[in-house]
């Protein structure tokens, strides 16, 4: 597999197609030969890392129209996502595309794109990529595995510094980023669906924006995205799960736990920050069964410090790419199909409703209100 040559082209060129270039240079047979975004300080960022020179468009229909391309990944902002899909899918030539999280913003895309995939020549695969961190691959190959028995709750936390700033401050509003649920959380509702192998049924959502980007204002509009919230959801097989999400908990030495819990024991992983220390940090897993006596097992997971170095998402990205990579090949299957990431969306647009309007949001499917 190695010895067969894949040329990429990063549609968004800004801070997570950097992270999408960095890591597919440390894979073999991977080239990134083209660039399109309008913004050219970006493109001049990401062509800084690379070994060749891109050719570079400030649209991605001059970049499909150039033909240099065997497969694509959208990085661009949230609310481009339809759009550059819907370029993407009108190509005469179908190309294998990642495109990263959230899927789209506007609940109306979602009976849409998933109507366009359908037909679609070539694998679409999205960009979900915390089912990659080694910890979580790992409790979630264990869960599935029956180690806790029949599981029952699942619960997430992620308690992190605030969102980046990123070209005209795009994240820092609803309406572009489709709201902190879907931009940030469409992650934990993937897992959680992934893990219970359920579809969402409900959701009770609170939340608010109590600190983040209170000073700030943008054209004379104050930023609006949640910092803080917590989300209940109920699964259509009985199962249940919770996230606690904090952003103004900078100092936190582990940003995400996960924990599942079944009639015969319990899962969890711990997984560190992605700034902030001295020197790498290994992330846990620990295993504890249904006893008085406390004997956990606690077992750490150790990633390669390059595919460390290469984001800022624990060495995920890096095997999201061996993933995509076999699709592309046609040895292996497409693992976060469009299915997957508009559910995960629609539960967190259904999240945000319930924080809005201070009720629970029923689900059916990408159906909810």
């Amino acid at each position: 597999m190695a010895s067969e040559e894949i040329r990429y082209g990063i549609i968004g060129s800004g801070m997570m197609g950097q992270e999408h270039i960095r890591n597919l240079l440390t894979i073999s047979g991977s080239r990134v030969v083209a660039l399109a975004d309008p913004h050219a300080p970006s493109r001049k960022a990401a062509t800084a890392l690379l070994p060749e020179e891109p050719a570079q468009f400030e649209s991605a229909q001059a970049l499909l129209e150039a033909g240099l391309c065997d497969a694509l990944v959208i990085a661009a902002p949230n609310d481009t996502h339809t759009a550059l899909l819907d370029t993407v899918f009108g190509t005469a030539r179908p190309l294998p595309v990642l495109v990263e999280k959230p899927i789209c913003t506007e609940e109306g895309d979602l009976a849409k794109l998933r109507d366009a995939a359908a037909s679609y020549g070539a694998p679409v695969w999205v960009g979900m990529e915390y089912r990659y961190m080694p910890p979580v691959t790992a409790l979630v190959k264990e869960v599935h595995e029956g180690v806790v028995g029949t599981p029952r709750m699942i619960s997430m936390r992620e308690h992190r510094f605030p969102f980046m700033p990123k070209v005209d401050n795009w994240n820092r509003f609803a309406r572009r980023t489709g709201g902190t649920l879907v931009e940030k959380c469409c992650h934990f509702f993937d897992l959680m669906r992934l893990i219970a192998q359920s579809d969402a049924v409900r959701v009770y959502a609170s939340g608010a924006a109590d600190f983040n980007h209170r000073d700030e204002r943008y054209d004379g509009h104050q930023p609006d995205i949640l910092d803080n919230a917590f989300v209940v959801v109920d699964f259509a097989n009985g199962m249940r799960a919770n996230l606690d999400l904090c952003m103004f908990a900078d100092g936190s030495w582990w940003q995400e736990a996960f924990a599942v819990t079944g009639d015969k024991a319990k899962i969890e992983c711990l997984v560190p920050a992605s700034r902030g220390y001295d020197e790498p940090v290994p992330s846990e897993v620990i295993f504890s069964p249904r006893s008085e006596h406390k004997k956990p097992e606690r077992r750490l997971v150790e990633v390669d410090p390059a595919v460390l170095a290469a984001g800022a998402h624990h060495g995920s990205t890096y095997y999201e790419h061996l993933g995509f990579r076999r699709a592309i090949l046609g040895q292996g299957p497409v693992q976060v199909t469009m299915e997957d990431g508009l559910k995960a969306v629609a539960m967190g647009m259904a999240a945000e409703l319930s924080v809005r309007e201070k009720r629970v949001v029923e689900i059916d499917g990408l159906r909810f209100g």
